[in-house]
């Protein structure tokens, strides 16, 4: 791809309007020191400094959608708690629409605590702390987040599903999405984890690391996919259990394989860059990739600058995102 196409559409994301259906969490990071073990336990006490928060999951898609230029809009369940309170601030003020946020009462948003203490050895992480429930969303709540779907999604020019096991996407939320957007002519991709993967999804792009597809297809495909015949078999394997139009399978130093129509097989090295840290890198891979779909790309160009999106975040630590800018800097 040339730099004046992968301008042409970049330039096409300003203004698209994509709808994120997922699994939403809040990422909490206390920052602290370490001059003790405690008397009562063989542990570190930590001295809390101060606390950051952080839209993670589903959310971290939605501040990638916002940073590329784009509307988004964002379906997904959260509690009746401070954390929900937190992260409807923290989306809101990226510019997103959390109208489709349902709160539900006995039901904890999605919480990752992350206990980060200096050492004497430098910064690091001492323990992290879950609180979440993963069981599957009930009939009374799928009710109320298909509602808000079945009303949000006309107007949209993309729907995204964002699946980090937390029990939204439950098959029959899944379904009907899918066919609403088949109705709708809509760009449709979906990062589906294995157990959920069916004939009901019917994306235009699915996407899976290595390790996931090599689950969903039950081949054992080597570190990156490096068992060529097998990763060729699983690309195949997952469009027609699927139904997907497309598959892509992201294999980290790998690179990326794109499965299609007409027996279409195509792998794009990684970008040689530098790895700082490859936290959300796979977020921001997708929606790049969903947004240039969405913008009048090809299958294939749409993954060439999903791959250079995900060099630009690989280099900066932590959870980031990347610009349209940087996205063309690395094509270029």
């Amino acid at each position: 791809m040339n730099t004046q196409r992968a301008q042409e559409i970049l330039d096409g994301f300003v203004g698209k309007k994509v709808l994120v259906v997922g699994d939403v969490m809040l990422d909490e990071y206390v920052w602290g020191r370490v001059s003790r073990v405690s008397p009562e336990a063989p542990v570190m006490v930590v001295d809390a400094d101060n606390h950051t928060f952080v839209p993670g999951g589903a959310a971290n898609v939605v501040n990638n959608v916002c940073a590329l230029g784009a509307t988004a809009l964002i379906a997904g369940i959260i509690g009746e708690d401070n954390a929900a309170t937190t992260l409807k601030e923290k989306l809101t003020e990226e510019g997103a629409d959390v109208a489709g946020l349902v709160a539900v009462a006995d039901r904890p948003t999605t919480m990752k605590t992350r206990v980060i203490a200096h050492t004497q050895q430098g910064s690091q992480q001492v323990v992290r702390v879950d609180h979440e429930r993963r069981d599957g969303i009930g009939a009374e709540v799928q009710a109320r987040v298909q509602s808000y779907l079945d009303a949000a999604i006309p107007g949209c020019d993309a729907l995204l599903l964002s699946d980090y096991q937390k029990g939204l996407l439950v098959r029959d939320l899944v379904a009907k999405t899918i066919e609403a957007g088949l109705r709708h002519g809509k760009v449709m991709t979906g990062n589906l984890k294995p157990k959920g993967i069916g004939g009901h999804c019917r994306l235009t792009m699915l996407t899976l690391n290595v390790f996931e597809a090599g689950e969903a297809s039950g081949l054992i495909l080597g570190d990156g996919g490096g068992d060529e015949g097998n990763l060729r078999e699983a690309g195949r394997m997952l469009l027609r259990k699927s139904g997907a139009e497309n598959v892509l399978i992201t294999r980290g130093a790998h690179g990326l394989t794109l499965f299609g129509p007409d027996q279409l097989v195509v792998t794009l090295p990684a970008h040689p860059v530098e790895v700082f840290d490859g936290t959300g890198a796979g977020d921001t891979t997708i929606t790049t990739l969903t947004l240039a779909l969405a913008s009048g790309a090809t299958p294939l160009e749409a993954v060439m600058l999903a791959n250079a999106a995900g060099a630009v975040v690989v280099r900066k630590l932590g959870v980031a995102t990347a610009t349209r800018e940087e996205i063309l800097a690395q094509v270029a």
